[in-house]
């Protein structure tokens, strides 16, 4: 009997409250993605004037959101079946890890796409910049007159 370890036990009641839970949580933060999406389309017209292509980054971050909080909620319900401490410390491990590894795939798409929005309107400046001086006869004298 010395070399018996409790056993962890979450009472049935409780395991399903917290699956409720869980999936209540789940569903309020689709719709709030949702309707956060929508509002996110009015930024459309500033961004296109900046040389950003908005919906394909919005598309790309909300999709990295919803992965992420799809991840976390999968997490949650795997903790909630866990059988003991040690299996909830390896599922929490493995959530972290993976979490981390998808964190740092995300960061460096962004910023791909930030370095390339960026040279996109740097290029769009640059030929706004040779039309203005095209249209003059070329560049500025300083304002002396001959």
């Amino acid at each position: 009997m010395a070399n018996e370890t409790p056993r962890f036990e979450i009472p049935a009641e409780m395991r399903e409250m917290a699956e409720r839970s869980v999936e209540q949580a789940r569903m309020a933060m689709e719709g709030f993605v949702t309707a956060a999406s929508r509002a996110m389309e009015t930024f459309d017209a500033p961004a296109e004037r900046m040389g950003m292509n908005p919906k394909d980054m919005r598309e790309k971050t909300f999709g990295m959101a919803e992965a992420n909080l799809k991840a976390s909620f999968e997490h949650a319900q795997k903790m909630i079946r866990a059988k003991d401490p040690a299996e909830a410390m390896k599922l929490q491990m493995e959530f972290m890890q993976s979490q981390f590894a998808l964190m740092q795939e995300q960061m460096r798409q962004l910023g791909a796409d930030a370095s390339q929005a960026m040279r996109q309107a740097g290029d769009a400046a640059a030929d706004a910049a040779k039309g203005a001086t095209g249209a003059t006869g070329g560049a500025p004298t300083g304002g002396k007159k001959s």
